[in-house]
């Protein structure tokens, strides 16, 4: 009897202990914590629910629900080197990276038809990147693509969003995913290219040089001759002035003459050196007697 209650208690312990154990993993398998930042996709029997959980304590049915947390913090996703053709045919690389965040509402519809973050990462949005960068570069020329670099990222991105956009919505869940922005680095070519686009703008700065120059000695030519036409505009004006002056001076000169002969003696006197005119033969001598007067005879 002492042998059956020794294993009857054995087994007792043994089934209290499992119970006990079960309880245990039953008691904290019923509820989990999401982190902060984080969603929680819960699954009943591996089959994705609607309802996200949310940061913090959540409860859970223990052994039929699981948990996986998804990131909705912002992240960023870079593509580097990525390679495509611009319409001259001329191989340009860049590095793309695209910021964006899960959805939190969307979150669970995510993860039931594409995954989570990182498997949107690779099946969206890095296809996303590559294929619109192929488009957008090639409509136009390598030499476009660094002159209108503004244009072509502001392109780029539109592509970026709206084909991540179009494959959510064939997945059902249009809207999951928000693009905060698009960087992208400079364009790079490949080194035979950048020699060419190095002696063109060298060609070209070396002609605008030449022609500023030319402009330049044109325009001092203009200036020098305008100089020379407005000089002789002045030297003819100021001849003219002096011209009309001296008339003037001698016109109001003869009618003082005219109308006072004895003036004539006065000019004549004024202009006289002090010495008589000598005569081979006889004459009237000079200012003798008076202006139209002859001398006195003998």
């Amino acid at each position: 009897m002492s042998n059956n209650s020794s294993t009857r208690n054995v087994a007792l312990l043994a089934v209290a202990a499992v119970v006990g154990l079960f309880g245990l993993i039953a008691f904290f398998g019923s509820f989990t914590i999401v982190d902060k930042g984080n969603v929680g996709g819960r699954m009943e029997w591996g089959a994705v629910q609607e309802a996200e959980l949310e940061a913090g304590w959540n409860w859970k049915m223990p052994f039929r629900d699981s948990v996986e947390e998804m990131s909705t913090r912002l992240v960023s996703y870079g593509v580097k080197n990525a390679a495509a053709s611009s319409r001259d045919l001329q191989t340009v690389t860049t590095t793309i990276s695209v910021q964006h965040y899960l959805v939190p509402s969307k979150a669970s519809d995510a993860l039931q038809n594409v995954g989570d973050i990182t498997a949107i990462d690779a099946n969206v949005v890095d296809p996303a990147v590559l294929e619109s960068l192929k488009a957008v570069t090639s409509k136009y020329s390598a030499e476009d693509l660094v002159t209108k670099r503004d244009e072509v990222k502001a392109k780029v991105t539109k592509a970026i969003i709206d084909y991540i956009e179009h494959t959510l919505s064939e997945k059902g869940i249009s809207g999951a995913l928000h693009v905060d922005n698009v960087a992208i680095e400079e364009f790079k070519f490949s080194d035979e290219f950048n020699n060419s686009i190095e002696l063109k703008v060298k060609a070209e700065q070396e002609a605008l040089k030449a022609e500023n120059e030319k402009t330049r000695k044109i325009t001092d030519a203009e200036a020098e001759a305008r100089e020379k036409e407005l000089f002789a505009d002045a030297e003819s004006y100021a001849i003219e002035v002096t011209s009309k002056s001296r008339a003037a001076a001698i016109e109001r000169e003869a009618k003082s003459l005219q109308n006072h002969p004895e003036l004539i003696d006065l000019r004549l006197t004024e202009q006289w050196n002090g010495k008589l005119p000598v005569y081979s033969s006889g004459g009237t001598l000079p200012f003798i007697g008076g202006a139209g007067k002859a001398p006195a005879g003998k």
